[in-house]
């Protein structure tokens, strides 16, 4: 669907409103129409013979040549549009493939460069779901898996070093929910001193495409859950997979097809309309959230506050300022008083919603220990410093006053427990 006149010298404020699309194959249309089908009509037998040699991989694309539509499980006209549109918008990416969900996107990747008997290293804290695929489904299959904590460059260079088969390295960064970063060209450098050499992905949902990118920091493959910040209105499902290199694009190509777990037309049509849209909603939600975080961190009820800009360990601060250009929407927050604290915390927000998900246009807070990372055990849970009062806070694109207002009422409304407890005593500290 890619007009071959559009240049690829736009920015990708431009580009991601004109490259991928050909009004002329979509009747003139200005923006593109929904392709619902589930099969495509060959124009001759010699041209489906070619299809099926291509999308099998037996033979591979001409120059010039397009890719053949087939079935909608391997490709069809809106992943196209939605695939060439999310190119500009990550730095240094060649290429993009859309599934239909986060999780999807990142199993499929891993499932594409991992086999029994292989490693993967991976640190640690890491989204709920994925944690959950190293426990139930790679272990099982017979991949060793090596948990490092998030900002332990140390830690993670020896392991990459010495952990055997190691063919995969996994970083997620700033890490969820503690907001720990870990240094990417680091661990590229590393991962380049090895042969053969292990992919490097980065799971980038919490600060990209906008403000940080991982492909120039020397990343292989970089992850996202589109239903987070891509899509920005928590209304769809959606994952989505970028990187340079057109073998291991073509390998998870295969493995999406054989999967069956491509994004659906409909909903590659919303989030592509979403797209042009992305950082305007970025910008927003991070100056409300570092508004915010930067006025609880006051708060006596408070006992530490996860955010980038209140990083007082040098080495975090340093990995921010190279590889990060904003501090992003996300925070967390310790309190004082455990779970009872948390939980009547979250009971008394009148604005901010309990909710798991995040990077919707509307704030949204949850308890991670007895939701989004309870399937954890409590070894990973200390080292995730997963506390029972600590909550995760994703901020919109609402008024930063008011949402600050809301947040300090029903902080307020938790401290006569802590002063019969006693709980009020003792500094606030914003270290990681």
């Amino acid at each position: 669907m890619a007009d071959s006149k559009k240049s690829r010298n736009d920015h990708p404020s431009t580009a991601v409103l004109t490259r991928g699309f050909d009004p002329r194959l979509s009747v003139w249309s200005a923006r593109p129409a929904v392709f619902r089908t589930s099969t495509f009509v060959f124009p001759t037998p010699e041209a489906a013979e070619r299809a099926f040699d291509i999308t099998s991989g037996r033979k591979q694309l001409e120059p010039g040549e397009s890719e053949y539509l087939v079935y909608s499980r391997f490709n069809h006209p809106n992943a196209e549009i939605l695939q060439d549109q999310m190119v500009p918008l990550e730095e240094n990416a060649e290429w993009a493939l859309a599934f239909n969900s986060g999780l999807a996107a990142i199993m499929t990747a891993l499932l594409t460069v991992l086999k029994p008997g292989d490693s993967i290293v991976y640190t640690m804290p890491l989204y709920g779901g994925t944690m959950g695929m190293m426990h139930n489904l790679l272990e099982p299959y017979g991949i060793h898996t090596v948990a490092v904590p998030a900002g332990h460059s140390a830690e993670l260079d020896d392991a990459i070093r010495t952990t055997p088969m190691l063919r995969a390295v996994l970083l997620e960064t700033p890490a969820n929910p503690t907001m720990v970063m870990a240094d990417i060209k680091r661990a590229a450098l590393v991962c380049a001193e090895l042969d053969p050499k292990p992919v490097l992905m980065v799971d980038n949902t919490f600060l990209g495409p906008v403000f940080q990118h991982p492909l120039s920091q020397g990343a292989d493959i970089v992850l996202y859950s589109a239903t987070k910040y891509l899509g920005g209105f928590s209304d769809l499902l959606a994952g989505m997979i970028l990187g340079r290199d057109p073998d291991l694009r073509n390998q998870m190509f295969g493995k999406r097809g054989m999967f069956g777990n491509i994004l659906q037309p409909d909903e590659c049509w919303i989030l592509d309309g979403r797209l042009p849209t992305v950082s305007l909603r970025m910008n927003r939600q991070s100056k409300n959230a570092q508004r915010i975080a930067e006025s609880l961190v006051r708060r006596p009820e408070v006992r530490k506050v996860y955010y980038p800009t209140l990083f007082d360990d040098p080495e975090q601060i340093r990995i921010r300022l190279s590889q990060c250009d904003y501090p992003g929407a996300m925070f967390a927050m310790d309190l004082k008083g455990g779970k009872a604290a948390a939980f009547d915390f979250l009971r008394n927000l009148h604005l901010a919603k309990n909710a798991v998900s995040l990077g919707g246009m509307e704030t949204l807070v949850c308890h991670p220990k007895t939701t989004t990372h309870s399937a954890s055990g409590p070894e990973e849970m200390k080292l995730a410093c997963i506390t029972d009062g600590l909550v995760r806070v994703s901020v919109g694109i609402e008024d930063w006053r008011d949402l600050l207002r809301d947040f300090e009422q029903s902080l307020d409304a938790i401290r006569p427990m802590l002063e019969e407890t006693g709980e009020l005593t003792g500094k606030t500290s914003s270290r990681l």
